[in-house]
């Protein structure tokens, strides 16, 4: 670790990388759904993230059940909801600002499960980006928005199923001496594969059912860019920037994640952001400000 935990150049160039890459991903999954299936995305996400890394990583050196949870929460959960949103109405502008309800969603479970205490810091900033819901809520309600209720609802879900998968992870690094997570993060890939199949197969429409000859070498960048890229490139140097410095010098790189996002859909998808979203988008960035710029203790008197 740099002396005192400070930045290097590397170090700036790897969070520019990972912001980059999940501020567009969402870009790459409105590409994909024109295509495929919310729940062949799925698959096809974690097929792509899973097979280069299985053959050269060992299982990790914990219970299975937390592998199990995890894979559930943040694949099946996290994503198939996510997808499922991006289909039924929400833009990709928009899902990188509601996906970071996690923050406060993973602070009310950590409250009802694990006992921990909600400061007033983190209480204010939970009321101001209720407003930002709120905001956003009135737009999915009004006529000629490109956001539809059911995608703004299924948008929530998927932050809730984010935040429970972070809880599962709080909890088997409590109960893990050694937790690995490389390892845990890979094989966990492999839980979400076989309930998307199933999922396809239940409620997709027979002429979907799997033909990944008529996919477009679009739908399968796409997919490869999420399981590649998004997953394995970018939780890779993401754990790397927070192994070698401390949270609160990497978290606010995560500020930049929605710009990024709202920008890419702007410009490669023509999505336009009414003035009901820029206020919900501007409340949600503002308490995640508040939550992640924690002001540095005074220095002390020479």
């Amino acid at each position: 670790m740099s002396e005192q935990g400070a930045l290097e150049g590397r170090d700036y160039a790897a969070a520019l990388c990972v912001v980059l890459v999940w501020g567009t991903n969402f870009v790459a999954m409105k590409l994909g759904l024109r295509e495929v299936t919310p729940f062949q995305l799925g698959a096809g996400r974690y097929l792509f993230a899973l097979l280069p890394l299985l053959l050269f990583v060992r299982p990790p050196r914990l219970a299975a059940r937390w592998v199990v949870l995890y894979g559930l929460f943040q694949g099946v959960g996290q994503f198939g909801l996510l997808f499922l949103a991006l289909k039924e109405g929400m833009s990709a502008s928009l899902a990188p600002v509601m996906l970071q309800m996690q923050v406060f969603f993973t602070a009310l479970f950590a409250f009802v499960i694990l006992k921990e205490k909600v400061g007033r810091r983190l209480q204010g900033a939970m009321g101001i980006a209720a407003l930002g819901l709120a905001c956003l809520c009135v737009d999915a309600l009004g006529r000629g928005s490109q956001v539809t209720l059911a995608g703004f609802l299924l948008s929530v879900a998927s932050a809730a199923m984010w935040a429970a998968s972070n809880i599962v992870v709080r909890i088997a690094q409590r109960s893990t001496p050694r937790f690995d997570v490389l390892p845990f993060m890979v094989w966990s890939s492999m839980v979400p594969i076989l309930p998307f199949v199933l999922l396809s197969l239940a409620f997709d429409p027979p002429a979907t059912h799997w033909d990944w000859r008529a996919i477009s070498p679009t739908a399968w960048a796409s997919m490869a860019y999420l399981g590649w890229f998004a997953t394995i490139l970018g939780y890779a140097m993401w754990t790397g920037l927070l192994k070698r410095h401390p949270a609160n010098r990497v978290a606010p790189f995560s500020l930049a994640v929605p710009p990024v996002g709202i920008a890419a859909g702007m410009l490669v998808l023509n999505e336009v952001v009414t003035p009901w979203q820029w206020a919900g988008i501007v409340l949600v960035v503002a308490s995640l400000a508040l939550v992640i710029l924690k002001p540095r203790p005074a220095a002390a008197p020479l």
